[in-house]
């Protein structure tokens, strides 16, 4: 059975408000959906990720991080004016992390990057993922390398601006393995080259469901890395690299 610490899931529950997203409304994909399509996993936790369709919704997420249970964590998106004690109070329920979702939208802007990133960072401990195309790294590469932690998502999505997401690996930048069927590169290529840059930066995720996808999550996206990395760099990959930057507030 595989060990993962899956750093990439949506939950989807229609009890809870979603938005048209580009005239997209997703399928529902609640908590037991997902342990379902996982069963053949050892998971060891996860982290629950707010999508462009959820906004500025935290219910979803407090109640599937309380479903779920112990070592998942959340991903969530805010306003940049969001009080303290809202995001201490999230931080209570194990919110991690705050999301930019330059690709979709729904969340907060790019103007507002440095400032919130800083801020949360400084106040709970929280780094900051970007759901970017890497090909538009470059304008904002400054900010990023001097930010306190950042990750970015799909393995930057494209071909385009990969060397500047390598170079930003090298300052301290974290990779999603995650979504190998919606990226516009050679996946193998992509994942060596970011471990050979830097071994303690890849961290796998199913994506699942994965909405908007030309292939979902497959099991088989967990074997390509058993047979393009050695046992210790997968490892690595799977889980210790996702646990020890998600769960360093719990260790």
């Amino acid at each position: 059975m595989r060990t993962i610490f899956d750093t990439h899931l949506h939950i989807i529950d229609p009890r809870f408000p979603l938005i048209s997203n580009q005239g997209f409304l997703p399928n529902p994909f609640t908590h037991k959906d997902y342990l379902e399509k996982v069963q053949g996993l050892s998971v060891k936790g996860g982290a629950v990720v707010s999508g462009s369709f959820q906004g500025f919704d935290q219910t979803y997420l407090i109640d599937s991080l309380q479903k779920l249970g112990k070592n998942f964590v959340g991903v969530t998106q805010l306003p940049h004016d969001t009080s303290d004690e809202e995001i201490i109070r999230l931080n209570g329920y194990g919110v991690r992390a705050i999301r930019f979702n330059i690709k979709r939208g729904g969340s907060e802007d790019l103007s507002h990057l440095e400032y919130f990133a800083r801020r949360v960072h400084e106040l709970v401990g929280w780094h900051s993922e970007l759901y970017i195309d890497s090909k538009s790294l470059p304008e904002i590469s400054t900010i990023l390398e001097n930010l306190p932690a950042v990750s970015v998502d799909h393995l930057g999505l494209s071909k385009e601006g990969f060397n500047k997401l390598l170079s930003l690996v090298d300052k301290g930048v974290r990779v999603k393995a995650t979504g190998f069927g919606r990226v516009e590169l050679d996946v193998t290529h992509a994942i060596r080259s970011i471990c050979s840059v830097n071994p303690d930066a890849l961290m796998f995720g199913t994506d699942l469901p994965s909405t908007r996808a030309k292939r979902p999550y497959n099991h088989s996206d967990i074997e390509l890395i058993y047979n393009i990395l050695d046992v210790e760099q997968t490892e690595k990959v799977l889980y210790k690299n996702a646990i020890n930057w998600y769960m360093k507030q719990d260790c």
